[in-house]
């Protein structure tokens, strides 16, 4: 059997989601949370769809596999750098929220007082958020 490599699956991973096929994407990482470290490079990918379905991913996985998600967090932190373009920063604030844990938060509160707008509004929602308390 052919091993393939990480660049590989997440250009599959990523064009699956572009297609619609975010519930085939969500039975792949209730398989296998190894996928998990995947979510930064797919947020970071230029395709609006793709980024929009890696938010729909987590909205499912936030149901089905709450206590998974959060191993995502090491692999969004990164994007939290300076020259990450806003429109991912937003898409990567958003997807901590859906994580909700007390680590995410934190890094939420960050970019409350953003002079963004559109950072400060996400981070203000997710932190004021008890859903997942």
């Amino acid at each position: 059997m052919t091993k393939i490599s990480d660049d590989e699956m997440k250009k599959t991973i990523a064009d699956f989601i572009e297609m619609g096929h975010v519930e085939n994407i969500v039975a792949m990482f209730k398989q296998d949370a190894s996928y998990y470290r995947y979510t930064g490079d797919l947020l970071a990918d230029e395709r609006f769809m793709v980024r929009m379905g890696v938010v729909l991913l987590f909205e499912e996985l936030v149901v089905e596999r709450p206590e998974d998600i959060a191993q995502a967090i090491p692999f969004l932190v990164p994007l939290l750098a300076e020259e990450t373009p806003l429109y991912v920063l937003g898409e990567v604030l958003t997807v901590l929220g859906i994580i909700g844990n007390t680590e995410a938060k934190e890094y939420l509160r960050r970019y409350i007082d953003s002079p963004d707008p559109q950072l400060s509004e996400i981070a203000r929602y997710y932190v004021l958020c008890e859903r997942w308390d």
